[in-house]
């Protein structure tokens, strides 16, 4: 089946066609390089990590290129806050950033440029679009001409005319037209400076990316990503500087995807109501913040609050448990399992193929762990089941789907654990929290599961109900009856 993308350009899904058969040429836009990453940071590079590792998946060979912005006036108004150099505060918060792509589980890029070493390639881009007229000197600063590229705001739907009519732009006498933006910018004094033919500056935000992608891809790729904050106006500049440059089409798709909220509102740093990476993973685990992000799709807004985050944490120890279960048991089970039914026998054995089928459709991540969760608790009835007699196929059909669980929660970067000692390690950990002991637990278990031999429901139901209270939940399987307890 074809991976289809949703392309915020055409505003439709469309089949992924690649330039070259079988590799994907990915550009994803990084961060500013001023401060510790947030929530939203962990959004992108979350996603775009899911992304590169489907199409591997899919059998694609994905050259993934992220950059980093590591000059900006940001940077520079922090740097002089911190009283340090553009240079140190950049480094800083970049290594910060790769420690904390490390903490997520996400792999690395395959080229990762910094915005400072490719200002030759920066300057060669400025000099095409001024020899083709698309840019302009003036007073040291270049400019874009925004009127002459006819698509400008092709990508944002936007009209320029009526930009320029609504637009609140501070009043600058060096531009033409006030939607102009900066390719270059004089460096005021105590600014870092590059040399270049219009004297001595530094590149504006815009252009870093068009040279990069250009470096490192040519005119034109497959894939452009970030976040829809990056539409307008930085993607609608890199295409209209890029294309005017070239000639040629900048990038066949953008995927964009969607912001992450608290109480509906924006998370960014200019509204101070982020919370750092650095701050969630010391109150859940990395795959739970994983789980969060990608139990909606992608593209839609994703409200943050600690109810979702738990919600999470269960999914996550959910699957453990469940993949725990299935890795327990072996060829003496066989005897104690039940037939499977063909409904539930049918949903596992199409699991991977209903799960394919929902991440080629625009990596829905949302639909896919539906599955998921659904062939879970399939699997959980199955094992807690104990008729007299048993198919030995179902046995089979169970570990497949475990191992079919696996190999797609390790594509979204999830159960990289055993799932024997992740269980383990949580009830070890839960253990302390208890005020019965395990010997005491044992002898109630053996006393309620002979009252249910002996039809004593009432004693039964009572014991159950004595154990929860302790926070104690039996469950009955193929092994007998085990206990654990309860998060």
């Amino acid at each position: 089946m074809t991976i289809r993308i949703y392309n915020t350009k055409t505003g439709k899904k469309e089949d992924l066609q690649t330039i070259k058969d079988g590799i994907v040429n990915l550009y994803v836009c990084g961060i500013t390089a001023y401060d510790y990453c947030h929530l939203g940071h962990a959004r992108s590079t979350i996603v775009f990590d899911m992304i590169v590792k489907y199409l591997r998946h899919s059998g694609y060979k994905v050259n993934f290129v992220r950059n980093f912005t590591d000059i900006d006036d940001k940077i520079i108004k922090r740097a002089a806050e911190q009283n340090t150099t553009t240079e140190e505060l950049s480094t800083r918060f970049i290594q910060a950033f790769h420690e904390d792509m490390i903490s997520l589980g996400n792999i690395s890029p395959d080229i990762e440029p910094l915005a400072t070493e490719h200002i030759p390639e920066i300057v060669n881009l400025i000099e095409a679009l001024i020899d083709r007229d698309f840019a302009y000197e003036s007073a040291g600063d270049v400019y874009f001409r925004v009127n002459k590229f006819k698509n400008y705001g092709q990508l944002s739907g936007r009209n320029l005319d009526d930009m320029q009519a609504g637009a609140r732009i501070a009043i600058n006498d060096q531009k033409e037209n006030p939607m102009d933006f900066a390719l270059w910018k004089t460096s005021k004094p105590g600014e870092p400076m590059w040399d270049s033919p219009w004297g001595e500056g530094r590149p504006g935000w815009h252009i870093e990316c068009s040279a990069m992608a250009k470096k490192y891809f040519g005119d034109t790729f497959d894939i452009h990503g970030g976040g829809k904050d990056l539409i307008f106006p930085h993607h609608e500049n890199e295409i209209a500087q890029s294309e005017c440059a070239s000639g040629e089409i900048f990038v066949n798709t953008w995927i964009h995807h969607g912001f992450v909220t608290i109480k509906d509102e924006k998370m960014s740093k200019s509204l101070g109501n982020f919370l750092t990476i650095r701050e969630m993973l010391e109150k859940y685990s990395a795959e739970t913040l994983r789980l969060f992000i990608f139990s909606a799709g992608y593209r839609t807004p994703l409200d943050f609050s600690d109810q979702a985050m738990k919600d999470a944490e269960a999914g996550v120890d959910k699957i453990y448990n469940c993949l725990a279960t299935v890795a327990s048991l072996d060829s003496d089970d066989l005897g104690k399992l039940p037939q499977i039914g063909k409904k539930d026998q049918t949903k596992l054995s199409n699991l991977e193929v209903r799960l394919q089928a929902a991440m080629d459709n625009d990596f829905n991540t949302a639909q896919a762990l539906g599955y998921v969760f659904d062939a879970v608790k399939t699997v959980n009835k199955i094992c807690t089941n104990l008729p007299d007699s048993a198919k030995p196929f179902n046995l089979q059909i169970l570990k497949e789907s475990g191992q079919t669980i696996t190999k797609f929660m390790n594509i979204l970067g999830l159960i990289k654990q055993n799932p024997q000692h992740y269980v383990q390690e949580k009830q070890d950990a839960l253990m302390a929290s208890i005020t019965i002991s395990p010997t005491e637990i044992e002898q109630l278990i053996t006393e309620r599961n002979q009252a249910r031999t002996d039809k004593n429901w009432a004693r039964a139901d009572e014991i159950r109900d004595l154990l929860l209270e302790h926070n104690i939940e039996m469950k009955d399987g193929a092994k007998g009856t085990t206990w654990v307890v309860r998060t």
